[in-house]
């Protein structure tokens, strides 16, 4: 099994999912691919201290699609885990994980429930297709809880699945594509299951990309794709427009003129 953790500037709370990732039960069968999105912390030296983790230096930030795109192509297991920097694992998450995917023939991910420090439930699913809001998944008893549309922070997922889905779209930049792998997964009649006996802890921590002006126009442009994608074309254009008068209304044009000339976290421009 291969697990992926994106840390940008998050060296601390990566060392934290990192020895937790370390001691996890067959932990030599376990492959820990660590992409650095061009941090100016102690990111790009996490190899020096943890020697059995695969460290990805990537140039700058590419924005989360082409950061998981280039890390599930380096990927050796069938099973790939996405992780957030701010998501501890137990010792048995991974595996009793891995032990549910492979024996769910329907299934195309798996999720472990996540809790706060406290062991109260956090939230890990989008509350709708093609929306930024997320929330916390609710069992009324069930061992188990399909989830329609689950984020990242803790997702394992065939890698056959992605392969057929020709992986990550990049258009996406840092945010949407788990929101499109949702949606391929439903199309494809698959399943995500979220199982509430298998838990990890989400630390609290801030986007470290909060506040940046590109940043929040790659967020925009990607969910301009996202709704391209599936409402067509003038549905994402629409949106993209109506966030371009929004930031001219507030006066914000930095972000005004970032959205006009579509540009990207990984420096490219949006079509």
């Amino acid at each position: 099994m291969s697990t992926v953790l994106l840390t940008f500037n998050q060296a601390p709370e990566a060392r934290r999912a990192i020895e937790a990732l370390e001691r996890s039960s067959q932990r030599e069968r376990l492959e820990i691919i660590v992409v650095d999105c061009g941090s100016g912390d102690e990111g790009p030296q996490l190899d020096t201290h943890y020697p059995g983790i695969h460290l990805m230096r990537l140039p700058h930030h590419l924005g989360a699609s082409k950061a998981m795109n280039i890390a599930v192509r380096t990927a050796k297991a069938d099973l790939v885990f996405f992780l957030s920097p701010y998501v501890e694992v137990g010792p048995q998450t991974v595996a009793a994980l891995a032990a549910q995917l492979e024996e769910g023939a329907s299934l195309a991910a798996v999720c472990p429930l996540l809790v706060d420090e406290e062991g109260k439930p956090v939230p890990q699913s989008f509350a709708d297709p093609l929306g930024s809001e997320s929330v916390a998944v609710e069992f009324p008893g069930a061992d188990s809880i399909f989830a329609d549309y689950p984020t990242r922070e803790a997702l394992l997922v065939r890698k056959s699945f992605l392969r057929s889905m020709n992986y990550f779209d990049e258009r996406f930049g840092e945010f949407g594509a788990d929101l499109d792998l949702a949606m391929q997964i439903r199309r494809a009649a698959k399943k995500v299951r979220v199982y509430p006996d298998i838990r990890a802890t989400r630390h609290p921590g801030a986007d470290p990309l909060q506040a940046d002006p590109l940043a929040e126009a790659d967020r925009i442009a990607g969910v301009s794709a996202l709704i391209g994608k599936y409402q067509g074309f003038f549905a994402g254009f629409r949106y993209r427009m109506v966030a371009i008068l929004k930031a001219l209304v507030r006066f914000d044009l930095k972000l005004a003129s970032l959205l006009m000339q579509g540009q990207k976290l990984d420096g490219s421009q949006a079509g």
